[in-house]
């Protein structure tokens, strides 16, 4: 009886404070607006995109030019269209925050993220250069294998063997700027 009642006493605070990762609800009409996002008025709207994401969806390495540090931009090029639109959306809905994407977003419709998505869904991703012997084997370790000390499933479960996605929710990492891969998995461990 009494470990029962730890692990309620563990798990009620977290219930209520509990919240949905995302606002964005995938009902058959959503996904059907996404599905049918038009290329053309994606690509339209995606000249505004291409300051920061690059011409061909590659997004940006981090750099140090003078005094100023530029931020690595992801790669959206090959990216699962629900993904990106959920994405947008969450910048709209407050789920996810960034200075320079929030107000961008919020200026667009559902139908000009689901047009944007589908652009970038419809474009070839980038190769990475390949990292020395060493880094490539511990990475497609856990790719392929996972990490049992830190009790983390290979990344293949969620994102394909090639990096490619899964789902509705699950980017692709294949094609994906190094340096904003890493500080992603960074801000996901410091939660």
């Amino acid at each position: 009886m009494k470990p029962i009642l730890l692990v309620i006493a563990l798990i009620v605070p977290v219930m209520v404070n509990a919240k949905p990762a995302s606002q964005i609800a995938w009902t058959p009409g959503m996904l059907q607006k996404v599905k049918q996002g038009d290329l053309n008025k994606g690509k339209e709207l995606a000249a505004t995109c291409t300051a920061c994401h690059g011409e061909k969806g590659e997004g940006v390495k981090a750099d140090i030019q003078g005094d100023e540090t530029i931020p690595a931009i992801p790669a959206l090029a090959g990216q699962m269209a629900t993904y990106t639109y959920k994405q947008l959306r969450d910048y709209v809905n407050g789920d996810r925050v960034n200075d320079a994407m929030t107000p961008l977003a919020k200026g667009l419709s559902e139908q000009d993220a689901a047009d944007l998505a589908a652009w970038y869904a419809s474009l070839k991703p980038l190769g990475n250069k390949q990292s020395s012997g060493r880094e490539f084997a511990r990475a497609e370790k856990m790719v392929t294998q996972g990490d049992g000390k830190r009790i983390l499933p290979p990344c293949s479960v969620c994102h394909g063997g090639k990096g490619e996605g899964e789902k509705m929710d699950i980017p692709a990492l294949a094609g994906q700027q190094a340096d904003y891969f890493v500080n992603t998995l960074m801000a996901y461990k410091s939660g």
